[in-house]
């Protein structure tokens, strides 16, 4: 059960003052709360804010129509994997849902997170996926369950890191450690000795620093506005990939009710802020290994040998989740086999064919 929200009165207040739907045909204001989980140091966010908003502004410019922001990010509306429930139920117009946190009513979503040692491309994963939304029928059918109309913005994750407040030389090394990992992520560790702990970035820093966790599974460049590297400085490659984990969506109801320019205008700036977003995060990877490393962090590449031991040791998580939904009415075989095969045909080479087993 999530926590935090629809609470009577706060509901009732957002409700009536920025959710009447229907009426925004011959409106020239319209409000809209824009949500996030995380905070704006965290680059998805920051694009929100700084990419997506004036994309949307610009392209009203001159139409007659303005839209008057509310923007709540790191917690104040809802908490990470609470997004999409504060825009289903109307405390917010628009977040940054991300179905990495929602895999019970966005599992179909989360096929790359079932399918690590794939491809370390973010770009190539973000612009398959965000096109998948749109033309997929499980994909679209899940954001419409949920009340939710997909915008675009894929939020792509570069290559997934290991970071340890101890050394690793060889996966034994992992046995018996606590490793906390997003969601799905913590189906990588089964097979390694690890004890996988569900989490996410805002609570990672101060749980390595406690003890609660020996390490995490995370990606650079959310590693670096974290500080992970004081309290986890062994950063390892071991090659998980790159991920998506979700992009910005809005309140169904209330988007049917926008006047067309503007519902229009909200896809083409979630087109803008994916561009954008995967071009700032292109440039900075490789630039925050360095920063890390500067800051007295050791970054350590395992080998092939390493990536394919630790990949044979896995039960075969992608087959799971997909015979799990196609016995739900969801065609997740068929989602895992395009993936794969689109990614094969980019020039991956995966370390395990999930789809061929």
């Amino acid at each position: 059960m999530k926590t935090g929200l629809v609470k009577g009165a706060l509901a009732a207040a957002i409700w009536s003052s920025s959710t009447v739907f229907g009426t925004f045909a011959s409106a020239e204001e319209v409000n809209a709360t824009i949500v996030a989980g995380h905070p704006p140091v965290f680059r998805w966010v920051k694009h929100a804010s700084q990419t997506f908003i004036p994309a949307v502004n610009t392209a009203l410019e001159g139409s007659g129509t303005t839209i008057t922001w509310s923007e709540q990010y790191g917690g104040s509306l809802a908490k990470v994997g609470d997004e999409l429930e504060a825009v289903e139920e109307g405390l917010a117009e628009i977040g940054l849902v991300s179905s990495l946190f929602d895999p019970g009513k966005l599992s179909v979503q989360n096929v790359t997170y079932f399918t690590p040692f794939v491809s370390s491309d973010s770009t190539l994963v973000a612009n398959w996926m965000d096109d998948l939304q749109h033309t997929n029928a499980d994909m679209k059918a899940s954001w419409a369950a949920n009340g939710l109309e997909y915008l675009g913005g894929a939020i792509g994750i570069d290559d997934y890191l290991l970071m340890t407040n101890f050394p690793i030389n060889s996966i034994a090394d992992l046995e018996g450690k606590k490793i906390g990992a997003p969601g799905p992520a913590v189906n990588w560790l089964k097979g390694t000795g690890a004890v996988g702990v569900s989490g996410n970035l805002t609570t990672y820093y101060n749980e390595i620093k406690t003890g609660v966790y020996d390490g995490v599974i995370v990606f650079a460049s959310a590693a670096v506005p974290g500080k992970l590297y004081e309290v986890a400085p062994h950063i390892t490659k071991i090659g998980f990939g790159a991920q998506y984990a979700g992009g910005l969506a809005a309140n169904k109801d209330w988007y049917d009710g926008l006047p067309a320019n503007v519902q229009t205008a909200l896809k083409e700036a979630a087109t803008v802020n994916s561009k954008a977003y995967q071009q700032d995060l292109d440039a900075t990877v490789t630039k925050f290994l360095g920063i890390m490393e500067a800051q007295g962090a050791t970054v350590n590449e395992v080998d092939q040998a390493f990536r394919e031991q630790w990949a044979a040791g896995m039960d075969n998580v992608a087959k799971d989740w997909a015979d799990r939904l196609d016995s739900e009415g969801v065609a997740g075989t068929a989602v895992l086999k395009t993936y794969m095969d689109t990614m094969r045909a980019a020039g991956a080479t995966p370390v395990r064919n999930w789809d061929q087993e």
